[in-house]
């Protein structure tokens, strides 16, 4: 009983931190690159009702903008955790069915324990052909295992007694596939449709009452066809609103724009929030035309384009990987 508090604790502390509800102090002038400022800097009621939401229970409830690559970097997280069947502990082990489980919960997406019910979450998809990455795979019937599909062929799971968890070849047909997220971002063949079609997954150009440097969002939105929330949630996480940031990377500005990537965008001074703003909106638009995909997007601000290519996916960075779901957790709290 004190173990399961202490997990539901551990929980609200995690998803408080991811919202920025962990006050760091007032008008930082160094912080860390993802180091958020107080709640209130956004409006703390937006904040506390994302957090209510996100601790709310229901089935396959999503919070945050879940998506596909989310779920799989989720589930990299566990590689190397032995397989033990009935825990649900990652710090002792875990079966098939707890890493699926473990994997989207952490993305705010509550699914059952057990594998056969994971099995008829969403909805099914057609063949291994038209999988995407986040797919739950369950094989056998009745369904005995579960994995993640990450693409490729490939897909992440606990296997069996005796081994841990690991990225293996799709060994079988599955005996059905379940797609449990959607990733609205990932379907847009490029930055240009985000612009006409300002997706919900993204946030409107607007809405931003009480959020700092709103019209300069507005406007680079309007003039770079990227969210103006998606800026915003940026600028929050990067500096907390602090355009006088200097992270001790070398970091600078409201949107926290390393000096050579300022230099390449035509950003003369990182600490001019109009000239950060128009930057970062440039940026994103570029990785969202790239990599077609939200998560792979925000990665690439954080690590480099050239990290994404390189993993093929978000890079197993602790800061990236925090990043990517702190962004978007933000974005969530924006309405």
């Amino acid at each position: 009983m004190i173990q399961g508090i202490a997990n539901v604790q551990q929980r609200i502390a995690q998803l408080q931190t991811q919202l920025g509800l962990n006050p760091i102090g007032t008008n930082p002038i160094t912080v860390t690159k993802t180091d958020s400022s107080s709640a209130a800097a956004a409006g703390g009621g937006s904040f506390a009702s994302a957090l209510t939401a996100a601790t709310s229970t229901g089935s396959a409830r999503a919070t945050g903008g879940a998506t596909g690559d989310g779920i799989v970097a989720a589930a990299k997280k566990y590689l190397g955790v032995p397989y033990v069947f009935g825990s649900t502990n990652p710090d002792k082990g875990l079966d098939c069915s707890a890493l699926v489980q473990r994997a989207y919960s952490d993305m705010g997406v509550k699914l059952p324990r057990i594998a056969a019910d994971q099995a008829r979450e969403g909805t099914a998809v057609a063949s291994l052909d038209q999988a995407k990455p986040g797919d739950i795979l369950a094989f056998n019937r009745p369904v005995d295992h579960v994995g993640i599909y990450i693409g490729n062929n490939k897909m992440i799971a606990a296997p069996q007694p005796g081994e841990q968890v690991k990225i293996q070849s799709v060994y079988a047909k599955p005996s059905t596939i379940r797609r449990v997220v959607n990733d609205e971002v990932a379907a847009m063949p490029s930055a240009s449709t985000v612009a006409g079609l300002r997706p919900a997954s993204l946030g409107g150009g607007g809405g931003l009452s009480g959020v700092p440097y709103a019209d300069l969002f507005t406007q680079a939105a309007a003039k770079h066809g990227v969210p103006a929330k998606l800026l915003a949630a940026v600028a929050k996480v990067e500096s907390g609103y602090n355009p006088r940031a200097v992270s001790p990377a070398g970091a600078q500005g409201l949107m926290q724009l390393m000096p050579s990537t300022a230099r390449g965008l035509g950003v003369s001074n990182p600490l001019d929030p109009a000239q950060a703003i128009d930057g970062a909106a440039r940026l994103l638009k570029s990785n969202l035309k790239e990599f077609k995909s939200l998560d792979l997007a925000l990665a690439a601000y954080n690590a480099g384009g050239g990290a994404v290519k390189k993993y093929d996916g978000i890079p197993p960075f602790a800061e990236t990987q925090a990043y990517v779901p702190k962004v978007k957790a933000a974005l969530a709290a924006l309405g």
